[in-house]
């Protein structure tokens, strides 16, 4: 169940709360990315410390490892890594991008060669919808194809076309007790495309919509473009995602742009190639010029990294292949994705989200190693 709590007077920005089976979520919300039941560097106390309230798991590569029968044995993907919070499961679709060279799309579904050993996978609506089932997510999202940004025209328009098939399927399918599902909107930068693929999706009533085909490496404002063409079709009393999404200052756009929900693998990703979020942007830590800097990552932030190691001991760490400083930069850069997020909730709840959107983006410089991170 989604609760409208209050609307931005300056833009699309909303507050709400959603309620699963494993806990309500405020939002707007970020979702730590747990592809293979973990995040990355982090474990459990250290995400449920920092405010985490909802983590993401992926379809494709679970069941591939370990594999359905072990997760069913250990009662759930909650059981098995010991995460009692909410878990929305990605179904898999955007596998149909990312490994688009060891996989071929049919009618039905999509078969993959395995990236382990090359073995044959069938990845369609019935069965994502089965191992969702299994894996016990409180949100499943549908099966869909995740085209490329330059797609061309022929080609988007086929795969919105399978994406709307595929998720009245999904819809049919039997679900796990208190299982939500959401639908995915595709269609790229295609105006038309986005609509129509948005008005079908949502007539079938699904718990949540999410707009996908974003972040596959298509330029920022092609990006915003795609949200602003599918979010009008979207509708206002359920959940808004977007899927794969993104820097901090572009979740501070998007939630004014009326989305809910994100999940990134940025903070964790960066954080392992020395790189680091702060208020102001993001910076390498590895530079010659923190050698002797003993102050925080960024001054006033509350993670465990920030309150008790410097700029100048992590780099140490980095230079000398330590895996706490990869550690302790994933916790930063975790917390300071979740507490934008706060810090946005508590100025919709104020009324000030129109002084926090603009004070943070006049502050924020944009770094190009951290966006091509995000299309890699």
């Amino acid at each position: 169940m989604f609760e409208l709590l209050k609307t931005d007077s300056t833009s699309k920005a909303r507050l709400g709360r959603l309620t699963t089976a494993h806990g309500v979520i405020d939002t707007p919300v970020f979702m730590p990315v747990g592809t293979q039941a973990s995040v990355k560097a982090l474990d459990p106390r250290e995400l449920d410390e920092m405010g985490t309230q909802i983590i993401l798991g992926n379809t494709y590569h679970l069941n591939i490892r370990p594999g359905m029968e072990i997760i069913q044995a250990a009662g759930g993907l909650h059981r098995f890594m010991n995460w009692h919070k909410p878990i929305l499961t990605d179904s898999g679709g955007f596998q149909v991008f990312s490994l688009g060279d060891i996989r071929k799309v049919k009618a039905h579904g999509v078969e993959f060669r395995s990236h382990l050993d090359g073995s044959l996978l069938f990845l369609g609506p019935k069965e994502s919808m089965e191992i969702q089932r299994t894996l016990g997510s409180d949100i499943a999202m549908v099966f869909d194809e995740c085209p490329p940004h330059d797609a061309p025209a022929k080609e988007l328009k086929a795969a919105v076309d399978r994406t709307i098939r595929w998720a009245k399927e999904c819809r049919e399918q039997p679900r796990a007790n208190g299982q939500m599902v959401f639908g995915i909107v595709q269609g790229g930068s295609d105006a038309h495309l986005r609509e129509h693929c948005a008005k079908a999706i949502t007539q079938f009533g699904f718990d949540g919509y999410a707009i996908g085909g974003v972040s596959v490496g298509e330029p920022e404002p092609e990006m915003m473009k795609a949200i602003e063409l599918a979010e009008p079709f979207l509708p206002a009393a359920q959940p808004r995602y977007a899927m794969g999404l993104g820097t901090p200052a572009q979740l501070v756009e998007i939630v004014a742009r009326g989305v809910d929900m994100f999940d990134c693998v940025l903070p964790t990703r960066v954080a392992r190639n020395g790189t680091v979020f702060t208020y102001k942007g993001a910076f390498v830590l590895k530079g010659g010029q923190y050698k002797a800097d003993f102050r925080p990552i960024e001054e006033g932030c509350d993670c465990f990294a920030c309150q008790r190691f410097t700029r100048a001991y992590l780099r140490h760490l980095f230079n000398v292949g330590e895996i706490l400083g990869a550690r302790m930069l994933s916790v930063h850069n975790s917390h300071m994705f979740l507490r934008v997020m706060r810090d946005i909730r508590a100025h919709l709840a104020a009324g000030t989200f129109g002084e926090f959107r603009r004070e943070f983006t006049a502050n924020y410089v944009p770094s190009r190693r951290v966006l091509a991170a995000r299309a890699a």
